[in-house]
This record gives C-alpha cells, sequence and structure tokens, in this order.
C-alpha cells in the first residue's frame, strides 16, 4: 500500500500542475487568445495558429525547447531543432522563396513608383532604430528590433541571428508575426486619420499590360542590382526572386507548385512553432520584451503614417491620380496589407478597386525591408 501511495504521490508531482509559475499561466492565457483571433477572427491563420501552439506547448513543457547542451543525454527538445533552423536563417529564407513563387510581381513592374511608396513605408524602421537606442539597447540590438516596422516576421529572424542577437530573437520575432497578424486591426484607424474620405474613394485608372519578358527579366536583374550593392541581402533577395522566377518562367511548374504550397506550409509549420516556443514565461516576460513589443509597434504605425502621407504626396503631384491608401500597403505584410488598403477605400466607395494597385507597395515593401536589413548587416560588417 505504502508502494501504491508513494507511485501515485511522483506522478501527481510529475504533472504540470506543481511545476508552473504564474507567469506560465498568463503565456498560457495568452496564447489560447491568439487562438481565438486566428480561429474565430481569421487573423493571419497560418502564422497564428502555430505560433500560438507553441507558445502553449513551451509553457507547458518548458523541455521542449531544452537546448543540447542542457540535456542529459545530449539530445535536446523537438522545437528547440525546429528553432537553430531559424538561427541559421534557414527557414526565413525558404519562406522567401515560396512568397516569391506565390507572387505576381506585374503591379510593382507597370508601375515603378510603387518603389518609393515601399521605400517610405520604410520609415518606421529607422524611428524605431534611433527609439531602441534611446530606450537602452545597444546598436546592433536596436537594429535588430527595428526591422519589426517592416511588418516581416522571416526578415526580423534573419537579421536578429545575423546581427548574434539570439537572446532577443523570440521577443522580436513573436512581436513581428504578430503585428503581420493584426494589420487589419492596426492599420486602417491610421489610415483614415490621415486621408479625407474624397481621398479615400479616388479611382486609379487600370495598370499597363506587363508582358511575360517583363516578369522573366525582373527578378534576374532585381538580383544583379540589388545583391551588387548589398551582397548580404542575397540569402532573402536572391531567394524571393529565384521564387519568383520559378513562377514566371513557365519552364518548372513543379518547382513553383512545390515552393508555393508543400514546402511553404512545411516552413510555416516549423517557423511558427519555434517562434511561439520561444515565449516561455521565463524569457518573455521582462522588462525588455515589453520595449521590443511597444517599439516594434511604434515602428509599424510610424511605417502605415510614412506610407500613406507619402501617398498624399504622390496624389498631388500626379493631380488626384494615386489613392494614397496603397501607401499603407508599403509595409511586407503580403497580401494582408494590400488587401486592407481594398477595404478601406471600398468603405469610401464600394466600386473602387484598389487591391492591384496597392500590391506594387507591398511588393516593394517586402524587398524594401530586405534592403534594409541589409543595410544594417553592412553598416556592422557582418556578412
Amino acid at each position: 500500500m505504502e508502494y501504491i501511495g508513494s507511485t501515485l504521490n511522483n506522478l501527481l508531482h510529475q504533472t504540470a500542475f506543481f511545476n508552473l509559475t504564474w507567469g506560465n499561466y498568463l503565456m498560457i492565457a495568452v496564447a489560447c487568445f491568439f487562438l481565438y483571433l486566428a480561429i474565430r477572427h481569421e487573423f493571419e491563420p497560418l502564422l497564428l495558429v502555430p505560433i500560438a501552439f507553441g507558445m502553449l506547448l513551451v509553457n507547458i513543457y518548458p523541455d521542449i525547447m531544452l537546448h543540447a547542451e542542457d540535456a542529459s543525454n545530449g539530445v535536446g527538445g523537438l522545437l528547440y531543432y525546429f528553432y537553430k533552423l531559424d538561427e541559421w536563417a534557414i527557414l526565413p529564407s525558404l519562406i522567401f522563396m515560396g512568397v516569391g513563387a506565390m507572387t505576381d510581381f506585374g503591379p510593382l513592374i507597370a508601375n515603378p513608383k510603387s518603389f518609393l511608396l515601399g521605400a517610405a513605408a520604410q520609415f518606421g524602421i529607422f524611428a524605431a532604430y534611433f527609439g531602441a537606442i534611446a530606450l537602452g539597447f545597444n546598436d546592433m540590438a536596436a537594429a535588430a528590433i527595428s526591422i519589426i516596422g517592416g511588418a516581416d516576421g522571416p526578415t526580423s529572424i534573419f537579421l536578429a541571428s545575423k546581427l548574434g542577437q539570439t537572446a532577443i530573437m523570440g521577443p522580436i520575432a513573436v512581436a513581428a508575426y504578430s503585428y503581420m497578424s493584426l494589420v487589419p486591426v492596426i492599420q486602417p484607424p491610421f489610415m483614415k486619420l490621415f486621408t479625407t474620405k474624397a481621398e479615400r474613394a479616388i479611382k486609379m485608372g487600370q495598370l499597363r499590360p506587363v508582358s511575360k519578358l517583363e516578369k522573366i527579366l525582373f527578378p534576374i536583374i532585381v538580383t544583379i542590382v540589388v545583391c551588387l550593392i548589398l551582397p548580404t541581402t542575397a540569402p532573402l533577395v536572391g531567394m524571393l526572386m529565384l521564387g519568383n522566377l520559378f513562377r514566371e518562367s513557365g519552364v518548372v511548374r513543379q518547382l513553383t507548385e512545390t515552393a508555393s504550397n508543400a514546402m511553404m506550409y512545411i516552413v510555416v509549420i516549423l517557423l511558427g512553432t519555434s517562434v511561439g516556443a520561444t515565449t516561455s514565461a521565463e524569457a518573455f516576460l521582462n522588462w525588455d520584451t515589453l520595449k521590443i513589443v511597444g517599439l516594434g509597434l511604434v515602428a509599424f504605425i510610424f511605417g502605415t503614417i510614412a506610407g500613406v502621407l507619402f501617398g498624399k504626396l504622390l496624389c498631388k503631384a500626379t493631380h488626384g491620380k494615386v489613392n494614397p491608401l496603397i501607401g499603407s500597403a508599403g509595409v511586407s505584410a503580403v497580401p494582408m496589407a494590400a488587401r486592407v488598403s481594398q477595404k478601406v477605400g471600398a468603405e469610401a466607395d464600394p466600386t473602387n478597386f484598389l487591391l492591384m494597385h496597392a500590391m506594387g507597395p507591398n511588393v516593394a515593401g517586402v524587398i524594401g525591408t530586405a534592403v534594409a536589413a541589409g543595410t544594417f548587416m553592412a553598416i556592422f560588417g557582418v556578412f
């Protein structure tokens, strides 16, 4: 009988209830809230579901992220190995290949002014950089944090890894992906605040047709030009353009389908769960994390506002031919930011169709964020 009692007592104390802190319970509640947003409101569920579930797992069973060197048998936790692929910048680069294979660059080619809107939306990155320095972060940490302003999760992970900021990579990645998911909530109030209803109702002319040759040459030329100027962007810009070349060449349909479907979804599962698993209560609940989340939000808002204001400038310069709302799509959340531009424009005029026009700045924003990351790497002499 004593043996049975001892066994039951041991089993009872092996349950998570006896090992969790209040912080773990708080993070479990946050994970459940994220799952609610993803499932009930469909806020980027492909990203938010695996991130939230990784958050849930690590706060119930922390050893799922156990480092191999800390394990008695030399074998780390499951999600630790997923996370190593983030640290080595493998998963972010593969995500870019998938995005390239899924995305039509035609609107950007048809309207090169979109590059200016994509560049303007990167203002938030540099605003956050100086803000992070003011809050006490060192130069490299500030650079890694600032990329959140581009609403680009893969680039945020890539830069944090390259700059050796693995200690804060988790909060950076979670903040970046969270803001990507919350684009439909965060952007519209600021888009409306800085535009009039008349501006939001502006209808843009049909984009010119883009030839197949232009679409094939575009990824090749962009790769050559950008990577010659900033070789450090090659892993991201190169993979983005390779995926797009798969799509536009028309001769490797199997590769296009694999990159945009099976591979993309596998990588999202690995990246999402491993990013979520960095949010253990011990690592996540501290002042630095709160600063990072706050700076990321400020950066994202500044980027949105800068894009809209530059859109207003182009509207004036073109005598009302550019709807300022498409400037907000200059952040890198593809295609969610473009859809938000379409939605807000349709609220002002139900017959307004801005989606394809907004895709130009949206794609330019992806390239712009990668260039911003490469610029920081070049400044700090990291390759």
